[in-house]
């Protein structure tokens, strides 16, 4: 289980670094996606099906909306891809950095944080995370209205940042 995690966590950082390094929203896109399907394999693995399912779903959702805003309003002849120089140096820094935290950091990791929380109790009839479920309903109605207004922000944000001085595709005829 251990070698397993350590290889989705690896895939995790890798789409993380493809995302934070790639100018084009179309691969950008895909890093995402490949980003939230490996964080939600993580969360499986840690003992939160549901709650893994409920963000992939979600998470893929808003994904659609906003690359589809995007992709229509950056219309970008030529895009930059992974094997660009700018793309490549820029993917280099990142893991650089990464590898240099990671030795910093290395002295505090252990494969006793491998254990899932269910693993770590006696046996119950229910997961640990059916108990969330109730929660965000009940008490977690405030978050949820706060957590879709800041999604609509960010839509408006990055509508806005993918704009340019074009204007995309609803620039006046």
């Amino acid at each position: 289980m251990t070698y397993i995690m350590s290889l989705l966590l690896f895939g995790l950082v890798l789409g993380m670094v493809a995302v934070a390094s790639n100018p084009s929203p179309y691969f950008a896109a895909l890093g995402l996606v490949v980003v939230a399907g490996l964080g939600c394999v993580v969360l499986v693995g840690h003992g939160g099906p549901f709650l893994s399912l409920v963000l992939f779903l979600i998470y893929l959702g808003g994904m659609l909306v906003v690359f589809a805003y995007s992709a229509a309003l950056a219309a970008e002849p030529h895009p930059e891809s992974f094997g660009s120089s700018p793309v490549l140096s820029s993917m280099m820094v990142y893991l650089g950095a990464v590898v240099g935290l990671g030795c910093v950091f290395w002295g505090g990791w252990y494969e006793a944080s491998w254990v899932p929380g269910d693993e770590l109790s006696n046996f119950y009839v229910l997961r640990g995370d059916i108990g969330g479920v109730a929660l965000i309903y009940s008490s977690g109605g405030g978050m949820l209205v706060i957590g879709a207004w800041v999604l609509l922000l960010t839509l408006f944000v990055v509508l806005e940042l993918t704009r340019g001085l074009s204007r995309g595709a609803i620039r006046a005829v």
